[in-house]
């Protein structure tokens, strides 16, 4: 057999419907969010077996030395493609970690064969494709409390927890917040990394297009300076306060390994695609799990029950739409073996 790193059907090339399926649901996988927009995954698809690895050239050194982020973002590729499948009615196993010792195969994804698609896995598809980051203001309407209750069920479905804040876990968050930020733009590395990932052009798909980032504004819960050149004004300066109604939670498993990880992916993914089915905007604030200080900050919020994956912001979305993230070419992100001639 031979490989091309072509996910469609070309001269001399045949790919079979197996394949083409399992091809289908990596290209939506393109569309999973990741720490800085980095991506770091790669699929290889044979015949019945796509394949999820970590592609530890995109690891960023200072942000996520252990690579917690990068399984994170991976598990959320993961499930995109799960859910992908599963709206195109077809079954998968999947074995996650398989080998101890290739630690870098994340997952395994078998073709079963073809099964009735759900409402809800297809209305979970649909919204892969209109779910994107939105930093804006959220505006000034509260979510409703139902819906923050289909969001923890997404994500004990999945196999993690989510605990939503408080109005007394606010002044936590916050400062779990603002200790991450007070250190890691304290340091040139962060900077310099930070640089690397937040850029003006975006054509390449890498990164984070600059017009994405939040708009300077006091919020109860600071978000992280992109441009690594300062911080925000305080809740405490004076002026209007925005995000008044966002929500704020936490993605909790019971462990901390790559496995966890992996997982929290996956409940993160389940998370941000149910809210945005339910009409809701979100962002994700990892930040406040990069910096060890700040993560112990977190999990003594949680009672010191659990381990903070990632923190996840809420609310209902302002007008208009916000901007987008391009994504890198398909052709260096999936790998299809040819079926035999």
């Amino acid at each position: 057999m031979a490989s091309t790193g072509r996910i469609i059907s070309e001269p001399p090339f045949r790919v079979g419907p197996t394949s083409r399926s399992l091809a289908r649901a990596a290209l939506a996988a393109l569309h999973a969010p990741s720490i800085l927009n980095t991506q770091p995954w790669h699929w290889h698809i044979d015949h019945d077996t796509a394949s999820l690895r970590a592609d530890r050239r995109r690891q960023l050194a200072t942000i996520d030395p252990d690579g917690r982020l990068l399984t994170i973002s991976c598990g959320a590729a993961l499930h995109h493609a799960r859910i992908a499948l599963e709206a195109d009615g077809v079954s998968v196993e999947v074995a996650r970690l398989p080998w101890d010792d290739d630690p870098d195969l994340l997952a395994v994804l078998r073709h079963r064969g073809i099964t009735q698609p759900t409402g809800h896995a297809q209305r979970m598809c649909q919204a892969i494709a209109s779910r994107c980051t939105d930093r804006r203001p959220f505006a000034g309407v509260p979510v409703p409390e139902e819906l923050l209750d289909r969001l923890r069920q997404a994500a004990e479905e999945a196999g993690a927890r989510l605990h939503i804040t408080r109005p007394q876990d606010l002044t936590s968050l916050a400062v779990a917040a603002g200790h991450a930020a007070a250190a890691q733009l304290a340091d040139p590395d962060y900077r310099a990394e930070l640089s690397d990932w937040a850029r003006l052009d975006d054509s390449s798909g890498d990164g984070l297009p600059l017009d994405t980032i939040a708009p300077a504004g006091a919020r109860p819960v600071p978000l992280r300076d992109f441009t690594g050149t300062g911080y925000g004004p305080s809740i405490y300066s004076g002026i209007d306060l925005d995000d008044r109604h966002a929500r704020y939670a936490v993605v909790v498993t019971d462990a901390d390994g790559p496995y966890e990880w992996l997982t929290a992916g996956e409940a993160l993914s389940a998370v941000l695609l149910t809210a945005t089915a339910d009409g809701l905007a979100t962002s994700t604030m990892s930040d406040l799990v990069e910096h060890v200080p700040a993560r112990r900050l977190v999990r003594h919020m949680l009672g010191d029950v659990g381990h903070p994956a990632i923190g996840v912001r809420i609310g209902v979305p302002a007008p208009g739409e916000p901007p987008r993230t391009r994504r890198r070419p398909a052709v260096e992100m999936i790998e299809v073996v040819a079926d035999p001639s």
